[in-house]
């Protein structure tokens, strides 16, 4: 098993019982894993591969997958950021898939 399939397998293991699915889009949830795998092995750890990561923990702490814009983005969008995370609805495409904006202040970024 790649090295994405077992972080998959352990994240959807834990991240559905929350409430959280990954996009139904199998080949955009692997880049997303491929990504986050990416940038754990650049940064330490696995910061969202849609947001510009530092490379300091305590400046990115924000967007360590799951971010912690995950949570509104889903209850209000049905979706994160970069679409990874998405409610049941979402997938099961009860509710629209509109543009899910930044959530990150700017400060931050």
């Amino acid at each position: 098993m790649s090295e994405v399939q077992m972080l998959y397998e352990g994240l959807k293991k834990v991240q559905e019982p929350k409430g959280y699915y990954f996009n139904k889009d199998k080949e955009r949830v692997f880049e997303l894993l491929e990504a986050l795998r990416v940038n754990r092995e650049r940064y330490g750890y696995m910061s969202c591969p849609c947001r510009l990561a530092s490379g300091e923990r305590e400046k990115d702490k924000d967007i360590i997958c799951p971010c912690v814009y995950r949570v509104r983005d889903v209850e209000e969008y049905g979706s994160c950021y970069c679409n990874l995370y998405v409610s049941r609805a979402w997938n099961d495409e009860e509710i629209a898939h509109g543009y899910v904006p930044e959530s990150r202040p700017l400060s931050e970024a």
